[in-house]
C-alpha cells in the first residue's frame, strides 16, 4: 500500500494550515458546518472546501487568511501530544546520520506521539518496516491517531507494539535481520544487548537523548560490549535569520538544545575494531543515582497528566476519523446518510 498525501481543492476531512492578522496561526480539520471563531471574526470551514491550496479567504469581519495544507514540520509541532516530540531538526538529522533508506527494516523505541514515526516512514518507504515498541497503551494511541491524521490512513509496513523492548525485540524480529535501530527512551544502555543481536552486521544504532550524563553511560556501554564500531555524538542548534530589506540579523530566539545523537554500527561476529588511541580512561564514577539526577523530571521538564494524556488521546483520535473521512472522499451528509435520499 502507498499512502499519498492528499492534493487538489481542499475537502472535507482535511487538515487546513490558517495564518491570520499578525501571522497567528490556526489549524483545523474542514467540516461542511465548521467555524474557526477568533476575536477577528468568524471563518466558515464550508468558504474553504473546494478551493486550491494556497487560497486566501475572508472571514466574517473581513479579515484574511491563507489556507495551507500543513507540511510534515508545521504537523509535528502543532498535534495533539502524549510524549514528548522529537523536533525536526532532530528529526532531519536522525534520517542521515542513521542512514534511513527505502526499503529498509527499521525498529523505534519508544514511540512517544509519533513524530519520529512519520519521517522514518516517509523515508523507509512502502518497501520497508517499521516496528514501533512503545511501553504505554495511552502513547501508543496518540502516536497511531496522530500518523493516520496525518498520511489519511495507516500504512501496513508499520506496526506498533506495545511491549518492553528488550522483551519484544527478540521475539518480533530474527537475529541479525534489522537494518537501523533508533532509540529514543530514558536508558537506552539497557536494551544495547537485545538490539546488537537484532541488527545485521553494518547495521546502525542510534539513541536520541536529553542529557550529558546519559550520553556518557549510553557511549561508554556501546563500546564496553565490543560489537560495535567507536560511537559518535552529536547535538543539532537550529537559528533563523530576520531578512527584510538591509535589516538582516540573525532571530532574537533559537532552538538550540533538545537532544544528542549518538550513533554506532554493528560489527561483524567475531571482529575486533583496530584500537583507538585515546587517553586511558578512569573508571566511571558514577551510578544509578547519579543518572536519576538527570532524568527529565529532574531537570524540569514537565510530565503530562492523565487527564491531560486522555484529552490528547481524544483529540488525535478526531483528527484521525476527519483523515480518514477525507481519505475515502466520503462527504458528512454521506456518512450521516449512506443510502442518499429518498426516490
Amino acid at each position: 500500500m502507498t499512502v499519498q498525501r492528499p492534493t487538489g481543492p481542499f475537502r472535507e476531512g482535511d487538515r487546513v494550515q490558517l495564518t491570520g492578522p499578525k501571522g497567528r496561526m490556526h489549524t483545523v480539520t474542514l467540516r461542511a458546518d465548521g467555524e474557526l471563531h477568533t476575536h477577528h471574526g468568524v471563518l466558515f470551514h464550508r468558504d474553504l472546501i473546494g478551493r486550491p491550496d494556497g487560497s486566501v479567504v475572508a472571514n466574517s469581519s473581513g479579515n484574511e487568511y491563507l489556507a495551507l495544507r500543513p507540511l510534515l514540520r508545521d504537523f509535528v509541532m502543532s498535534m495533539p501530544r502524549g510524549a514528548a516530540i522529537v523536533y525536526p531538526k532532530d528529526a532531519a538529522q536522525i534520517l542521515t546520520q542513521a542512514d534511513i533508506f527505502p526499503g529498509a527494516t527499521v525498529v523505534e523505541a519508544g514511540v512517544g506521539s509519533g513524530a519520529l514515526s512519520l519521517s522514518l516512514l516517509r523515508a523507509i518507504g512502502p518497501g520497508g518496516s517499521l516496528t514501533s515498541f512503545e511501553r504505554r497503551d495511552d502513547f501508543a494511541e496518540v502516536a497511531t491517531a496522530n500518523v493516520e491524521t496525518f498520511l489519511g490512513e495507516r500504512p501496513d509496513y508499520w506496526r506498533v507494539v506495545v511491549g518492553d523492548l528488550q522483551e519484544a525485540l527478540p521475539e518480533a524480529y530474527e537475529a541479525g535481520t534489522v537494518d537501523r535501530v533508533v532509540l529514543d527512551m530514558l536508558a537506552p544502555w539497557e536494551c544495547i544487548d537485545v538490539v546488537a543481536e537484532a541488527l545485521a552486521p553494518g547495521g546502525v544504532v542510534l539513541c536520541y537523548i536529553a542529557t550529558a550524563t546519559q550520553l556518557s553511560r549510553v557511549a561508554e556501554y556501546l563500546r564496553g560490549t565490543g560489537l560495535f564500531t567507536e560511537p559518535e555524538s552529536t547535538e543539532t542548534m537550529v537559528r533563523g535569520w530576520h531578512v527584510e530589506g538591509l535589516a538582516v540579523r540573525p532571530d532574537h530566539r533559537m532552538v538550540a538544545h533538545t537532544g544528542f545523537l549518538i550513533t554506532a554500527r554493528r560489527l561483524a561476529p567475531g571482529a575486533i575494531p583496530p584500537d583507538v588511541k585515546r587517553r586511558a580512561a578512569k573508571k566511571p564514577s558514577y551510578g544509578d543515582e547519579d543518572v536519576e539526577l538527570w532524568t527529565p523530571g529532574a531537570v524540569g521538564d514537565r510530565e503530562i497528566t492523565d487527564k491531560n494524556l486522555r484529552k490528547r488521546v481524544r483529540e488525535a483520535q478526531r483528527a484521525a476519523g476527519g483523515a480518514r473521512l477525507a481519505a475515502s472522499g466520503e462527504t458528512q451528509t454521506q456518512r450521516a446518510d449512506p443510502e442518499g435520499p429518498s426516490a
